[in-house]
C-alpha cells in the first residue's frame, strides 16, 4: 500500500476507526471478531497482529484457546462469518433474526460486526495476493496443494501493447445491447481456466493451525456458473441495490459514519490511476480498471446492467482472471511466485493496484449482500 500513499490513508482512516472509533461494540469483541474473519481464510498474518491486540486491550486469554471457550453471543457470529467469506448470497432475513431474537444482537452492533468480517476478509486477499503472509520465508518451497493455475514460466497471452490496442478499439465502439444479449453476456464470462481443486481446498483448511477459530471447515466457494445451471440463485443486480443509492446510507445510519470512510476508499481505489501501463505513459486504464472491479462483483454474482461484460474477456487474460479468482475466493491458495509472474510486463505498483482493487471490490461485493438483508429485515 506503500505505492499509494493517498489511498493508505483512506486505508488507515477506515481500519482504526472501525477498530478504535466510536462504535457500538467492545473493543475486545472488534478483535476477535476481526480474528474469526481472518481465519477463515488461515491467514496467520492477520490473525496473530489481532490475538496481540486482543490481549493488549483487555481480552481474556482463555478465548485464543477457541470458539468453543468465547461467550454465546459472540460464536454465534461464526455461521455470517463463514456465508460471507465464502458465499455471500447465501446470507438470509433468518440470519438476521436469529441473531437479533435468539443471541441478542443489536443491529448497530451486528452492522458493525459485518463491516469488520468484510473488512478483515477482503485483507486477507490482499495479504496473500501480494505474498505478504509468505515474507517469513520467501524461499520455502511452496506445498503443491497450494498451486493455482498461474505455474511455470509462461510468456503472458496478451503484450502490454495489445492490451493498450484492444483498449483502444472498444473506446472506439459504440454499441447497444438488448438485456437479453447484456445477460449472456455476464454468463459467458470466460471462468473455464479458473477451476480449482476443493478437495485440496478442504485439506488445507484441516491442517490449519487455526481450526479451533473455524467451524465448518468444508464449507467453501461455489462457483457462479456452477450455480446458475440451477437457477436457485438469481443474480444480484446493481440497478436493484447499489452501494450509492442503498448499501452507503444505511450502513451510515446504523454505524455512525463509517459509510463515509468506505465510500471514499471504494472510489480512491477503484479511480487512482497513474496513467502508466507496463512502463508505458498516458495511458488511460479506466477500461482495464472497470473490468477488473465488474469481473470481481462478477464472481460474487453481481452484475451490473450498464456493463458489456464481453471486454472482460478481452482485456483480462485467463491467468490474470484466475489469479483475481483465486484471491477473492481462496486467497489462501496463493503464493508470493504467483504474485511475481501474473502480468510479467507490469510494474510492481501497477499489481499492487490490481490487490487494492481486488481487496474493496470484495469487501463491497459482500457489503451489498449483507446491507440488503439487514434492509429487509427493517421493513
Amino acid at each position: 500500500m506503500g505505492d499509494h500513499p493517498d489511498y493508505l490513508k483512506l486505508f488507515l482512516s477506515t481500519h482504526n476507526f472501525i477498530l478504535r472509533g466510536d462504535g457500538a461494540l467492545p473493543w475486545d469483541y472488534r478483535h476477535y471478531i476481526a480474528i474469526m474473519a481472518a481465519a477463515r481464510h488461515q491467514c496467520d498474518y492477520l490473525v496473530d497482529i489481532q490475538k496481540e491486540m486482543f490481549l493488549e486491550h483487555g481480552g481474556d486469554s482463555a478465548w485464543l484457546q477457541g470458539l468453543d471457550c468465547v461467550p454465546d453471543k459472540l460464536r454465534s457470529l461464526n455461521e455470517i462469518n463463514k456465508i460471507l467469506a465464502h458465499r455471500p448470497w447465501l446470507l438470509c432475513k433468518s440470519h438476521i433474526i436469529r441473531l437479533t431474537k435468539e443471541s441478542n444482537w443489536s443491529l448497530a452492533e451486528l452492522v458493525h460486526a459485518i463491516v469488520i468480517l468484510a473488512h478483515f476478509h477482503s485483507l486477507a486477499s490482499f495479504v496473500f495476493g501480494c505474498g505478504i503472509n509468505d515474507q517469513d520465508d520467501p524461499d520455502a518451497p511452496v506445498n503443491n496443494s497450494k498451486k493455482i493455475l498461474i505455474l511455470g514460466n509462461v510468456e503472458p497471452e496478451v503484450r502490454v501493447d495489445q492490451l493498450m490496442e484492444r483498449m483502444r478499439t472498444l473506446s472506439q465502439r459504440e454499441e447497444e445491447f438488448s438485456v437479453e444479449e447484456q445477460t449472456q453476456r455476464f454468463l459467458r464470462v470466460d471462468h473455464r481456466d479458473q477451476t480449482i481443486d476443493i478437495e485440496n481446498s478442504r485439506v488445507l483448511k484441516q491442517t490449519s493451525g487455526l481450526g479451533h477459530f473455524i467451524e465448518d471447515t468444508e464449507f467453501t466457494y461455489q462457483d457462479f456458473q456452477r450455480r446458475g445451471e440451477t437457477g436457485d440463485f438469481p443474480t444480484f443486480r446493481v440497478q436493484d441495490y447499489s452501494w450509492e443509492d442503498h448499501g452507503y446510507s444505511l450502513v451510515n445510519r446504523l454505524y455512525n459514519d463509517v459509510g463515509n470512510l468506505l465510500d471514499a476508499k471504494f472510489k480512491k481505489a477503484y479511480n487512482m490511476t497513474y496513467y502508466t501501463m507496463g512502463g508505458n505513459k498516458d495511458v488511460d486504464t479506466s477500461r482495464f480498471r472497470r473490468a477488473i472491479w465488474n469481473y470481481i462483483h462478477c464472481v460474487f454474482g453481481i452484475r451490473h446492467d450498464d456493463y458489456d461484460y464481453g471486454e472482460v474477456n478481452q482485456l483480462l487474460e485467463r491467468s490474470l482472471k484466475a489469479y483475481i479468482k483465486s484471491t477473492c475466493c481462496y486467497p489462501e491458495r496463493v503464493a508470493t511466485r504467483d504474485f511475481a509472474q501474473v502480468l510479467a510486463e507490469f510494474e510492481h505498483s501497477e499489481k499492487v493496484h490490481i490487490n487494492l482493487m481486488v481487496q474493496e471490490a470484495r469487501m463491497q461485493a459482500e457489503l451489498l449482500y449483507a446491507l440488503r438483508v439487514v434492509m429487509n429485515h427493517m421493513k
